[in-house]
């Protein structure tokens, strides 16, 4: 589906209106079916649909690994995607309710009250070069292809220590963590083995995707919150923020960092 539309504005320029040509992003409602129920509608970009579902449900727990879908496909121009999976129909009851994740080593809390997820601690051994890290930082703002024709998207990759990754644009930065994850779980890549850079600030709920997809390493170009290092920090997850030129702050778990 083509996700550009063009249209008629006036620009005030230098004390003048001019009649301008501009292009705007598209946002649509697409809705998620798991084995013939709709479980949810949510507004974003109609593209990578089918990594959407999958990256959304694996951070709510709701599917353990795409081993458990037997059947996935987008339907109606891409407004729906279907699903058959083998679920854990605890956490599908509890989609719409708060929850908290409980650290599996330490019994960190990371989010609101309410229904606890258990998480192993993240233990991943991934060791990167920082300034190997802040190359592509720079790159990744750089190749962002429908923030520079619209500046009204947020952008996440996935990148791995032999230089490939995935990435995946959309209206909200949670949408894109889920649908770049999704990708990665389809294309049967860990994304334990990666590093997350994502465009927006690291709240406690951009982290707790992290952990959810047992990404070890999360780096953006803005701040994160509190609460945010503190979900990192009981989690075992690298959180790295203000990563511009050749610098970054890292603010938690700093031994996965190479200076």
């Amino acid at each position: 589906m083509e996700v550009l539309k063009k249209i008629n504005i006036v620009r005030f320029e230098d004390g003048n209106q001019v009649p301008k040509e501009d292009i705007v992003i598209l946002e649509s409602r697409v809705n998620f079916y798991l084995n013939g129920e709709k479980i949810i509608s949510t507004m974003c970009i109609p593209q990578d649909e089918d990594a959407h579902m999958v990256g959304f449900l694996l951070s709510e727990g709701v599917i353990d690994g795409v081993g458990d879908i037997t059947s996935l496909e987008v339907r109606n121009s891409g407004l729906e995607v279907w699903m058959e999976a083998r679920s854990n129909q605890k956490n599908l009851i509890n989609l719409y309710k708060e929850k908290t994740l409980v650290s599996g080593c330490g019994g960190g809390i990371t989010g609101n009250t309410g229904n606890q997820i258990e998480i192993e601690f993240n233990a991943s051994d991934l060791r990167i070069e920082g300034g190997w890290i802040l190359e592509h930082v720079k790159r990744f703002y750089q190749e962002s292809e429908l923030y520079l024709q619209t500046g009204c998207v947020h952008k996440a990759m996935l990148l791995f220590a032999n230089g490939e990754f995935l990435e995946s644009e959309d209206i909200g930065r949670h949408n894109a963590i889920d649908k770049v994850c999704g990708k990665a779980r389809l294309k049967e890549k860990d994304p334990n083995e990666g590093i997350l850079i994502v465009s927006g600030r690291l709240s406690s709920e951009m982290v707790t995707k992290a952990v959810m997809h047992r990404i070890p390493i999360v780096v953006s170009r803005t701040a994160p919150t509190f609460l945010g290092v503190k979900t990192a920090q009981m989690h075992g997850i690298t959180l790295c923020g203000f990563a511009r030129g050749k610098n970054m702050n890292i603010y938690t778990h700093p031994s996965r960092i190479l200076f």
